[in-house]
């Protein structure tokens, strides 16, 4: 049996294989013959539930964020600043001790030195103090180390005994030598304290400014007076065995300062007044000795310079140097 053909618009099925033609609405119908065509809705995007209202929180949380963030740096900023103000105080506090501890200790040294000027004490003599006093700690040391020697090798008694004797005895020799240096500088100090008394009670308002003053004083006290003019700086003047150096002046201020050499020594005397009498004792005189300078210019100074009556009789003085006067 012979299949029959399908009818024109139909497929095997019975169904018409052809699109189905719409026509969109408003326009003309369609001609017959005319082609025809199909329109599609375009696809719709759907958004995300919620999705608008996410980002206004997610811009709230990262402002509030921020503003933490500089309230935290703010406080942070202002215990820092704090904290150096602080450091900076307490900075201040230890630089005013520094300070005040380096002026005492200038202090204390000037007084030390004055101190040992007017015990009229030399360097030597100061050494000599110290080493005896070291001495005497390496003996006791050596004793001390001489003994557990002994005892660690079994030593008998006598030895033992016989140590311990040489040590006594010279520990004993350094201790009198040390006890003779104190007694002696005892009665160093003992000496200048009334020599100084006994200068202070003769030399008491006694300055003379001018050349006759000084003449009158030399007729009236018991000490010698000795002229001084040293007339450029470095220039020197010996009186017996003292020598006076002129180091400098300053003549706005109405000071000077010198150098003293006296007893194998150099003393230097800063920054002194005009008529500011300058004490310095030296070995052998009764009393302290004087410099006065009454008249001052750019690097030049004229004065006296006293001594105890006769401790420098062969050095004219102002009464012997001018016979008339």
């Amino acid at each position: 049996m012979a299949d029959k053909d399908p009818s024109p618009g139909h497929s095997m099925f019975g169904l018409n294989d052809e699109p189905k033609r719409v026509t969109p609405p408003g326009s003309a119908p369609a001609q017959p013959g005319a082609p025809q065509y199909t329109y599609a809705p375009a696809p719709q995007t759907v958004a995300p539930a919620g999705g608008g209202k996410a980002l206004p929180w997610l811009v709230a949380v990262l402002l509030v964020l921020s503003i933490a963030n500089l309230v935290l740096m703010f406080v942070w900023r202002s215990q820092f600043t704090d904290l150096t103000s602080k450091q900076t105080d307490e900075l201040n506090l230890l630089t005013r001790r520094m300070d005040s501890s380096d002026e005492r200790y200038a202090q204390l040294r000037g007084q030390f030195q004055v101190t040992s000027e007017k015990l009229g004490l030399t360097e030597q003599e100061l050494a000599r103090a110290h080493a005896l006093a070291q001495n005497v700690q390496k003996q006791q040391q050596a004793a001390v180390a001489q003994l557990n020697d002994a005892i660690a090798k079994k030593a008998s008694s006598d030895e033992v005994n016989k140590l311990q004797a040489d040590s006594n005895a010279r520990i004993g020799g350094l201790s009198t030598d040390l006890a003779g240096t104190k007694q002696d500088l005892a009665n160093t100090k003992s000496e200048f304290t009334n020599a100084l008394t006994g200068t202070k009670g003769e030399l008491k308002g006694d300055i003379a400014r001018t050349h006759d003053e000084l003449v009158a004083l030399a007729h009236k006290g018991d000490r010698d007076y000795f002229e001084l003019n040293l007339a450029r700086r470095k220039a020197q003047q010996k009186v017996g065995t003292v020598t006076v150096e002129l180091e400098k002046t300053d003549p706005k201020r109405n000071v000077f300062s010198v150098f003293l050499y006296f007893d194998d020594k150099k003393t230097e005397r800063k920054d002194k007044g005009v008529a500011e009498p300058l004490y310095f004792y030296v070995q052998g005189a009764p009393s302290a000795l004087e410099l006065v300078v009454n008249k001052l210019g750019k690097d030049t100074i004229a004065g006296y310079v006293s001594a105890p009556k006769g401790f420098f009789p062969n050095v004219p003085n102002v009464l012997t140097a001018r016979p008339g006067a």
